[in-house]
């Protein structure tokens, strides 16, 4: 029998959000990257729901800083990066390594994505990936610790997932990240019309995810890399010849540090 899903968005500090995927047969529920454990806390009790698992992507305070205080309530299971040792993480994962959720029926395939951090980790499962801070709706995580190869690598990895995967990322980053991607394509009508709608949804204090894998190659110029159009710009913001999408990517990279929105 296929288990009955719900996915919620637990906002958190400035423009976070926390994942619920909440299994409505059982009233069970895992949580991913509590950064702050009072909205997942105020979150289980208003659906009076049983927390069965927290998965946390990598080791930045605004993904894990909640997980001391959840574990004073609740004895369970927490799953996260093997190459960054969390306090509080019972289990270290990394690929090709799937967790098994029983009282959520659901398992999950471990994909590693460095990048962002060295031992970043994103969750993947019948269509849904969390992917906290590597990939966002029109764009992918700040350099802090891993090279532009390594994000670049990471993010091809997960363009290979089917098409209809929604992008459950862990910032409200979308309006901003779409401006950038408008200003390396001003003429793409999919960059366009996304940012009408988030523009729409934002008006309204709705949350602009998820995004799907379709619509990201649509729109995100960090997977765009290949395309004649995001080329000619890395080229004209570079003022030089690049050679290789993995030159496209670092130098795209290094024009949204410094864009401003």
């Amino acid at each position: 029998m296929k288990p009955i899903l719900t996915i919620q968005a637990i906002p958190a500090f400035k423009d976070n959000y926390i994942w619920g995927v909440i299994n409505l047969r059982h009233k069970t529920a895992l949580i991913i990257d509590p950064g702050d454990a009072k909205p997942v806390l105020d979150f289980l009790n208003q659906y009076n729901l049983r927390l069965s698992a927290v998965f946390i992507t990598h080791h930045h305070g605004d993904h894990c800083g909640g997980l001391k205080d959840l574990l004073k309530h609740y004895s369970i299971p927490v799953y996260g990066p093997k190459l960054e040792p969390i306090v509080g993480v019972s289990h270290l994962v990394a690929q090709p390594q799937e967790i098994v959720l029983p009282q959520l029926e659901l398992s999950f395939k471990v994909l590693d994505t460095p990048g962002h951090t060295k031992g970043h980790i994103v969750f993947y499962s019948n269509e849904m990936l969390f992917c906290g801070d590597t990939l966002f709706a029109a764009g992918c995580g700040r350099l802090f610790e891993g090279t532009a190869i390594e994000m670049f690598n990471s993010l091809q990895k997960l363009a290979t997932l089917p098409d209809n995967t929604k992008i459950y990322c862990a910032h409200e980053y979308t309006e901003p990240n779409l401006k950038f991607a408008q200003t390396v394509e001003p003429h793409n009508l999919a960059i366009k019309n996304k940012l009408v709608t988030t523009r729409q949804l934002i008006a309204r204090d709705l949350i602009t995810l998820p995004s799907t894998l379709a619509e990201e190659k649509l729109t995100n110029p960090f997977l765009r890399c290949h395309t004649p159009e995001v080329v000619h710009a890395a080229q004209v913001y570079a003022n030089r010849p690049l050679t290789s999408q993995q030159e496209v990517f670092a130098t795209i990279r290094e024009w949204k540090n410094n864009f401003k929105a």
